[in-house]
């Protein structure tokens, strides 16, 4: 005969959440409390469980101003329930409707945002670096479904995660999920158990919202197809989420062989790079936007696939990301980052400047010494100096960015060439392009600073004075 096994109650399973995850802090644990059944029955649990775990709990609610007179009925409800646990509450209030509105988001979005910022306050304010949220096994399948329908990839699938990091202005909260095993009918049964009245959000039946629209109708439709579909959901995001976390460690070993940071840009070596599998590169372009902004919220997986497409653009393209970042690709290498302009060795050029000879000139970003020199001063190798047959030069000269319709003579060549196409030839980032400083004599161009003189004015055995010039940044 089958011995049958004893079913764990709803502290057991909180308990063994705390447990699995080794969650443990001698700081104060924030626990937020709507008023309704599940968040409810999550403070009711941890304050049974406090002196097991040394728990020193901190109740935060917060009023949306989203139903008026139930609102303030809520943090009135929420109030009461921790003078009678003797647990310290925090409740403010916050306009959820005048920040969507400012930022452009759905209502969910702006909720959500406000009230986490709420929560980031709240541990600030008093030492805490944890919250603990009521979210149930049923808010879990919500979400995978809800991914689903957004198209947000493979990590979608996973849905709510026991335990993720909320980041906002360089600090950070731990976010705990206890009840993620726990389902809504547990969470009322166990408020009805302990002679608990939880408030009723009328908005969770309005299907104005998506989420409602999901637990409502659609996985009410979905159980006519497979009445199981609430555990195939569940077994797909346990499989998702193992599946993820092995693609990211092996992703984190490539991204820091093949990334390097300067200032708030991620460099990618492009050969590296493409020689990954799609795959991996996805999680490390992901993890690129993380290293920059600190968040992937509002990152969508149509952002990383507007990424994997330009791996196979030419170099040149360049794409526009949330937070303004860009993403970009040049001849060896592929760019992420919030400020372009900073990712060139050169300073902005945007007038012609004439060159003292002999003598030095100030530009923005440069200072060039310009002399005569005998042939045994002739330059080291240094692409930012050169020498020129100073007797070939009929003109006075300067310095300028380039122009359209640009050309010279290349050294070593019998034509002249397009300075635009030089410089693809020459591999010089697009970035830069407009912002090499090009020496001319006259309508002459003579140096490409930094890439190749004009064949014309080489210096030769016949040359009676040499030009140099040398270019010093500053």
């Amino acid at each position: 005969m089958t011995r049958l096994q004893k079913i764990p109650t709803l502290e057991q399973k909180v308990s063994s959440f705390f447990n699995e995850h080794r969650i443990a802090s001698k700081k104060p644990l924030l626990v937020a409390v709507s008023g309704g059944p599940d968040s409810v029955c999550l403070l009711g649990t941890l304050n049974a469980l406090k002196k097991d775990f040394g728990f020193k709990l901190h109740v935060v609610h917060l009023d949306h101003q989203l139903r008026s007179k139930a609102s303030v009925a809520d943090a009135q409800y929420v109030l009461d329930l921790c003078h009678e646990l003797r647990i310290p509450v925090t409740i403010e209030q916050r306009n959820v409707r005048v920040y969507q509105k400012e930022h452009k988001l759905s209502l969910e979005e702006a909720a959500r945002e406000v009230r986490y910022s709420f929560f980031m306050e709240a541990a600030e304010s008093i030492g805490a670096d944890c919250v603990a949220v009521g979210h149930t096994l049923d808010d879990h399948v919500e979400t995978v479904l809800l991914n689903i329908l957004r198209g947000t990839g493979t990590r979608g699938l996973s849905g709510l995660q026991p335990l993720r990091r909320w980041q906002s202005s360089g600090k950070r909260l731990s976010i705990i999920r206890p009840l993620l095993e726990v389902s809504r009918i547990e969470t009322a049964e166990y408020c009805r158990r302990h002679h608990l009245e939880p408030r009723t959000d009328e908005t969770n039946r309005s299907l104005k919202l998506t989420r409602n629209r999901i637990r409502l109708e659609l996985l009410p439709l979905l159980k006519n197809y497979n009445p199981d579909i609430v555990e195939a959901l569940l077994r797909t995001a346990h499989i998702a989420t193992d599946d993820i976390a092995f693609l990211e460690q092996t992703a984190y070993r490539y991204y820091h062989k093949i990334t390097t940071s300067q200032g708030e840009a991620v460099i990618f070596q492009k050969t590296a790079l493409l020689k990954l599998p799609p795959a991996i590169q996805r999680l490390v372009l992901r993890r690129s936007i993380e290293d920059i902004l600190g968040t992937l919220k509002d990152i969508e997986a149509r952002h990383i696939e507007k990424m994997m497409l330009l791996l196979t653009k030419p170099a040149g393209k360049r794409i526009n990301l949330p937070y303004g970042l860009f993403f970009t690709a040049e001849y060896n290498r592929f760019i992420l980052t919030k400020e372009l302009n900073k990712l060139t060795p050169y300073p902005l050029l945007e007038s012609e400047y004439a060159l003292s000879i002999p003598g030095i000139t100030k530009i923005p970003g440069w200072r060039i010494y310009a002399d005569i020199v005998s042939k045994m001063e002739v330059g080291d190798g240094n692409s930012l100096i050169a020498c020129f047959d100073f007797n070939k030069m009929e003109a006075k000269l300067e310095v300028r960015p380039r122009r359209k319709g640009d050309h010279f003579q290349p050294l070593g060549m019998k034509n002249e060439k397009k300075l635009g196409r030089f410089m693809i030839d020459a591999r010089v980032p697009q970035l830069w392009r407009s912002r090499v400083p090009i020496v001319c004599a006259g309508e002459q161009v003579i140096w490409v600073m930094g890439y190749r003189i004009d064949e014309r004015v080489k210096v030769t055995n016949n040359t009676k004075r040499i030009l140099r010039i040398r270019f010093e940044r500053v």
